[in-house]
Parts: C-alpha cells; structure tokens; sequence
C-alpha cells in the first residue's frame, strides 16, 4: 500500500483541504449507499477541522459520526471529546448528523466496554473514513505503545478496548487497532515540524508496540492520507 501525503504551507490551507476531502467521501458514500460513516479524533489539531466541516451542506441526517477514542470522564468535562465534538462539528449544519458516543454510565472503561462494543455495532462497517491523529510518542487513537496486545491485535474482534495508559490521564475507550483498519479510508492529520519526524520514524521500520500508529502505516489493505503543515 501506498502512503498519499497532502502537505499544506500552513494550517489553515490544510483545514480547506482536509475539509474537501472529508465532504467529498462523505457525499460520494452516500450518493453510493444512501449512508455513510465517520470516525474523528479529539484534541487541540482538529477543532478548527471540525469548526470548518459543521457548515459544509452535506445529507448530515444519513451520516453517523463517533469517535477514534474518548477519556472515561463525564461528557460535561473538560477533557472530553464527546464535549469537544458537541461544541465544534455537532452543531450548525452536522447538528443533523447521528453521533455515537463512546462514554457510557458504567462506573469504569473495563466495566463499559460490552456497552460500548453493542453501540459501535450499529454502525454499518466498514467505516467509510477515519480521521487519526498521531502523538509525540507515536501512539494514535487511544492505543499507546506498549498497550495490551489485544489493543492492537489486527485479528481481534472487539471494536473497542478499555485502556490504562501508563503515562497519560483517565482511563479511556478506543477503537481497536481492528477497527480503525476495518475502513474504507483512513487521513492522518498532523501539525508541525515535530509530528513530521515523527511520522517519518513511523513510517520507516520497527515495532509496532513501540509507534502504534504503524499499524495504520505498515498495512497493505486501506488506503492511508497524510495531511500535514509545519
């Protein structure tokens, strides 16, 4: 598989042309299906994506919209994507769209994850595009290296899975390394010159369990964009 890089001179051409692709995908999925899906990411780097993307005059009403991984806070928090998502893309033209959350009431992400696995399921797979981020350290979605080996268990067949990270906040809920490549497409968004190095030490050799994020990277089966701007 080949790897597309998108680069911009700045961040606010990479939003446009970000934004373009995902409206186009978007309408071309459900001109073919009459329904589409997409999975996003949380964070500082997409906001004004998802600012950009609430106004776009898409069939909102056919498309469901989740998340790539959500901290297991309540969704009033700060620090919750289902929070961010609700105050930037939900709203304005996607307000029409249908969301599926990844929190639920259990006490725990452990305790949740049967809930949340039933939730995902509604969404008719594959998922036509999945929009990742990547950290500093290499990890994507919630799958943070040296993760538990289910996590990123190509051939596991949960759609999600309760993760402790070791050197990061709350409990969280991510999609499984299965899911996110059980997808029509797949767009890394990334910013600065940092994120640049390292998506290209990702994308060289080495261990996944190290840079998870390679097990969208080193995959022959789904198309892979990377959007990037310093």
């Amino acid at each position: 598989m080949s790897i597309k890089e998108v680069c911009a001179t700045n961040r606010a051409e990479l939003t446009v042309k970000l934004a373009d692709e995902i409206e186009h995908q978007l309408q071309e999925a459900v001109n073919k299906r009459g329904y589409a899906s997409i999975v996003v990411s949380g964070g500082n780097t997409p906001r004004p994506l998802f600012e950009l993307l609430s106004h776009r005059r898409l069939p909102w009403q056919q498309i469901t919209v989740t998340l790539a991984d959500e901290r297991w806070v309540d969704t009033l928090s700060a620090d919750s994507n289902e929070l961010m998502l609700r105050e930037t893309l939900l709203c304005n033209e996607a307000a029409k769209a249908q969301f599926i959350p990844l929190k639920n009431s259990a006490p725990t992400a452990v305790e949740g994850q049967a809930e949340c696995q039933v939730a995902l399921s509604r969404i008719v797979g594959p998922f036509d595009l999945i929009i990742l981020g990547m950290g500093d350290d290499g990890h994507t979605a919630s799958l943070f290296p040296k993760v538990s080996g289910a996590a990123l268990d190509i051939d596991n067949s949960d759609l999600c899975v309760a993760i402790q990270p070791a050197n990061a906040s709350h409990e969280r809920m991510s999609l499984s390394a299965s899911a996110i490549l059980n997808s029509h497409k797949i767009l890394l968004h990334i910013v600065g010159d940092n994120k640049w190095r390292v998506y290209q030490a990702a994308n060289s050799s080495g261990s996944i369990d190290e840079m998870p994020v390679r097990v969208v990277l080193h995959q022959p089966n789904v198309p892979v964009d990377v959007y990037w701007s310093p």
